[in-house]
């Protein structure tokens, strides 16, 4: 389609030709978000029930870990199998991580059964933003991502819920087994309506870039190491060696003949570089608070597992509000919010930090709504500029690009934030004045991270790509 043909509405969307494929899509973000939200809700019980406080990052970090393996072989999958064959493998080999997880015994098996999610959760991830390129036209784009977004409005009160209920029951297992049914009924749904000629047009050599998948992994458990041992020296030398390791990633990705990420990827000159800057920042930014404010929320204000899951979720639905109200927006707007809404997010981490130890914890909903106001505002303009500002021909890839950065996004604040608790004292235990440090210093740590992004997304802002297809559309 055309985007000249296409008029820039809410109502193009439903057009058969696109609101199916776009249904399949949005299951795929669903099972995402509801996993996220009862993952967060559920971490405490599982806590309780097998050990590991110590470990309480690692779930996440091997999921995105594992993601990102799968993201960046995502366009070898649908080249090889097709769009369709590779959505549906996806969303079967997330609801098995979902049975390991149910069958686990101690938090390392759960962290295996995340693993082997996040290899079913990159595909869907990444083939979603392939798919959004290569079937809706270019002036509908922010729209779809703004339905990406709303559809954690479907998750926010069915995702804590189910955690809720299944661990007020004291049942975690059984929440992993309903996840596991969501992902098989997806994968079946997937098989008949997802179109069957979706297949990569600029499909590259087969090859899978193995050493620089390994490197970002390797960059993820150097991390990781270092939230966990106590010698300082050792914590300074993996830290060192994590930002070392990712930054020859980036290196020798931009010397291969099949890319893992644009050739322009992190470089302030373009666009599409400045863009995945704010995507990385914005995704450490936004992690730690599924992982740990259930624990503070629980612990602190003694909150039920549903209560606290739900107040977490609140950063969800301010997400999902935020980006459907701007997604029509155009002239300046998308310029003011790129800079407006990582400040927002700033100060919404700088409240959970001053106000979650001192409470009580309805003084909390406004800095965790402002969080997820402050990356809904400006997520999908970030990425229309990454994805307009490609270079000729790296337009597939800087698409999948995006997914692959946020994951590696998370995982480094997942990684962080086990550092920065079990520095405060929760790796021995989930002792009182642990609880009460960690509390503090969390999030207080990712302050910096969206204040960057803002400073960076002034630049971007002043980049042009050469092209401001939401205001065309409007115009004609």
């Amino acid at each position: 389609m055309r985007d000249g043909l296409i008029e820039p509405s809410w109502r193009a969307l439903l057009a058969p030709q696109l609101a199916l494929p776009l249904s399949v899509l949005l299951g795929g973000v669903l099972l995402h978000s509801m996993n996220v939200l009862i993952t967060a809700t559920l971490l405490p019980s599982i806590v309780a029930d097998v050990g590991g406080s110590n470990l309480m990052s690692w779930p996440t970090t091997a999921f995105v870990a594992s993601s990102i393996i799968a993201a960046t072989s995502a366009a070898i999958v649908s080249s090889a199998v097709g769009n369709r064959r590779a959505f549906c493998g996806g969303a079967v080999i997330y609801a098995a991580g979902a049975v390991l997880c149910a069958l686990a015994s101690s938090m390392g098996f759960v962290i295996a059964g995340r693993f082997v999610q996040g290899l079913g959760g990159g595909l869907l991830s990444a083939l979603a933003y392939v798919l959004v390129r290569n079937v809706f036209p270019e002036v509908l784009w922010p729209r779809v991502f703004g339905l990406f977004a709303g559809v954690w409005s479907v998750s926010v009160p069915i995702g804590p819920l189910i955690g809720g209920l299944f661990a007020g029951y004291g049942n975690w297992r059984g929440a992993f087994f309903a996840v596991a049914g969501v992902g098989g009924l997806l994968g079946v749904t997937a098989l008949f309506i997802l179109p069957s000629a979706a297949r990569r047009e600029d499909a590259t050599k087969p090859k899978v870039p193995a050493l620089r998948v390994a490197l970002i992994c390797a960059a993820i458990a150097l991390l990781s190491l270092a939230s966990i041992s106590r010698e300082p020296a050792i914590k300074s030398v993996c830290i060192v060696a994590a930002i070392g390791t990712f930054a020859l990633t980036l290196r020798i990705d931009r010397r291969a003949s099949v890319a893992l990420l644009p050739s322009d990827a992190f470089s302030l000159r373009s666009a599409t570089g400045t863009g995945l800057w704010m995507v990385w920042l914005l995704s450490i930014a936004y992690s730690p608070l599924a992982i740990y404010a259930p624990l503070f929320l629980q612990r602190l204000h003694a909150l039920s597992p549903l209560i606290a899951g739900y107040m977490v979720a609140l950063a969800s639905l301010a997400w999902t509000g935020a980006a459907l109200t701007v997604a029509s927006l155009a002239g300046e707007w998308p310029g003011r919010l790129i800079i407006a809404g990582p400040i927002a997010m700033a100060a919404g981490l700088l409240g959970v930090g001053l106000l979650m130890v001192p409470g009580p914890a309805a003084v909390l909903l406004l800095p965790i709504a402002l969080i997820g106001t402050g990356i809904g505002v400006c997520w999908a303009f970030i990425l229309q500029r990454v994805m307009t500002g490609a270079k000729p021909g790296e337009e597939n890839i800087a698409a999948a690009s995006v997914a692959t950065v946020q994951q590696t996004g998370i995982a480094f604040g997942a990684a962080i934030a086990g550092l920065v608790a079990n520095a405060s004292g929760l790796g021995d235990g989930l002792h009182p004045g642990s609880v009460l440090r960690a509390a503090f210093w969390v999030p207080m740590a990712f302050v910096a991270a969206p204040l960057v992004a803002s400073v960076i997304g002034m630049r971007l802002v002043a980049l042009r790509s050469g092209r401001e297809p939401t205001i065309a559309a409007n115009r004609a």
